[in-house]
């Protein structure tokens, strides 16, 4: 079974009058345990490719599909559930609650699924502190965003995606905002989780240094894939 199928997706966007079509019939396939890269010039398609993944935003035609359940045919609160149970997000501007401390900020999507009820047993500070510890984090715990470097920001955005234990992972230009060192760890820290657990992972990006060490890269221009 995939984790991941994209078939003959197309995305468009209106501009005024003007429709812009940024995905033009792409079609990937991506197997449990991937680590794979899409890569491309700005514009190419790569951030909308994953927020149709992440089921952030709908294709205009095509389906896609996580695991076997095509997303289409899910109403927002199945969407939301199966966000939060398969799908973890590190983004390029970390996008941590700036009024939080790390664990906070890492239980925080844990508190969210519980308050829904949709939480299951433990507890989630226990997990939070958990996953702080496994990114080398643990004495951090109680420093918020403005308090830590970039790299250490990351690694707390990498935290919070995990902790959940999703399925797949989507790292939108994870290493943009960081020098090269911290990027190259940053990227070592999430091929050692894809390697243990088995987490498949999809990133953009147009870094080489990370297309290097991707199993696959799938290369877009102009909304298509090209190689």
């Amino acid at each position: 079974m995939t984790s991941v199928r994209v078939e003959n997706v197309t995305k468009d966007y209106a501009l005024g009058r003007t429709t812009v079509p940024a995905l033009r019939g792409v079609s990937l396939s991506v197997e449990p345990g991937e680590l794979i890269t899409v890569a491309g010039p700005s514009g190419s398609g790569k951030s909308t490719l994953l927020n149709l993944v992440g089921c952030l935003d709908h294709p205009s035609s095509g389906r896609v599909l996580i695991g076997e359940q095509d997303v289409a045919t899910l109403d927002d609160d199945a969407l939301s559930d199966l966000r939060a149970q398969k799908i973890g997000f590190i983004f390029q501007t970390f996008n941590l609650i700036p009024v939080l401390s790390a664990l906070e900020n890492v239980e925080f999507p844990l508190l969210v699924r519980r308050s829904a009820g949709r939480g299951g047993k433990g507890s989630d500070r226990g997990r939070a502190r958990q996953a702080l510890a496994e990114v080398g984090l643990a004495e951090f715990a109680r420093h918020r965003p403005d308090e830590l470097s970039g790299g250490q920001r990351q690694r707390v955005a990498i935290a919070r995606a995990l902790v959940s234990d999703p399925v797949i992972v989507l790292a939108d230009e994870p290493t943009a905002n960081l020098d090269s060192a911290t990027g190259e760890a940053i990227v070592d820290l999430m091929q050692q989780i894809n390697r243990r657990d088995g987490t498949t992972f999809i990133f953009s990006t147009h870094d080489p240094k990370i297309m290097a060490r991707a199993q696959r890269v799938v290369r877009l221009a102009d909304g298509r894939i090209e190689a």
